[in-house]
């Protein structure tokens, strides 16, 4: 790839002219010596995947088999088709995707990891519930999807994108940045602008930890897609306003490096720290895995 930063990418964009979109096709096809036709094709592939998830979670009475998750995206589509919300349609139709993605995940469906499985609700979500608003075609919501592509490139690269070696912070949050930038394009946005809404997504999501409840990766995580979708919809806005972020994006994730090298191991999807030993997240994993207190003490984490 001829970009390893955000900065790098922008420039890149800005210089041609193009789109991050553009960018992104056209580097993919030279480090994979594949046809752009081919590399597009196959995104569309992903993006009918993404689609098939979301209808899934909206219109099923879906269910993990934990019995943990399952259901809140009806809950929310519901509540949406009453038109008395505090946060507004568009955002709502967002997080309702995200959750609806997370939750056929959560219920061992088909989806698209972007960046992981676990965060896979956020990108879609964004996408979904916005294409429509915006008027965006196919080749429009293919080109999202490219964009998300590249930032999530640098992201991985640079930081982390998995729980289990930076927190959430390194899946939702990295999700969120990607959704973001990809936001801001596919309304019309410049390349810098998608840079600051990238650096404005992730600073919102430093230090998230990874803590998932009986080690499932459905409590809080579902839930922390709908927070990084509607994350991700606000650093958007900001940025299209014309709003910069004083830490440039590749200094945020390079901050997101740092914190999670320095977090504790137990808040980093061992389910060995935050929500996963509270009181309720201990009673539901001695409910499903039948663990005994004398295990759960030995770990010094069991709140008094």
């Amino acid at each position: 790839m001829k970009f390893s930063t955000i900065e790098e990418l922008v420039q890149l964009a800005e210089t041609q002219g193009r789109a991050l979109s553009d960018i992104m096709i056209e580097e993919e096809a030279l480090a994979t010596e594949v046809p752009k036709e081919q590399i597009i094709k196959k995104m569309l592939q992903h993006l009918d995947t993404m689609e098939q998830a979301v209808q899934r979670g909206l219109t099923e009475e879906i269910k993990s088999r934990s019995g943990l998750t399952g259901g809140d995206a009806r809950k929310l589509e519901s509540y949406l088709r009453r038109g008395r919300t505090v946060s507004g349609p568009r955002l709502l139709q967002a997080v309702s995707r995200a959750i609806a993605t997370n939750e056929v995940n959560a219920a061992m469906g088909t989806i698209v990891a972007t960046p992981t499985a676990g965060a896979s609700g956020v990108i879609p979500g964004c996408l979904f519930g916005l294409a429509e608003e915006l008027g965006a075609d196919r080749e429009a919501m293919v080109r999202f999807l490219f964009t998300s592509g590249a930032i999530g490139y640098v992201i991985a690269n640079r930081s982390f994108i998995s729980g289990a070696a930076g927190g959430c912070q390194a899946e939702v949050g990295s999700a969120s940045a990607m959704a973001a930038g990809a936001i801001v394009e596919m309304a019309g946005g410049s390349p810098r602008q998608s840079a600051h809404a990238v650096a404005i997504a992730l600073k919102n999501t430093l230090g998230l930890v990874c803590d998932p409840v009986a080690g499932l990766v459905e409590v809080p995580c579902v839930m922390r897609n709908a927070m990084g979708a509607a994350n991700a919809m606000v650093a958007a806005d900001l940025a299209l306003a014309g709003i910069e972020s004083v830490i440039p994006a590749d200094e945020v994730i390079g901050a997101m490096y740092r914190i999670g090298q320095a977090m504790p191991g137990t808040l980093k999807e061992t389910a060995l720290g935050g929500l996963a030993v509270t009181p309720t997240g201990e009673k539901y994993r001695r409910r499903l895995f039948g663990s005994s207190d004398e295990q759960i003490e030995d770990k010094g984490e069991l709140p008094k």
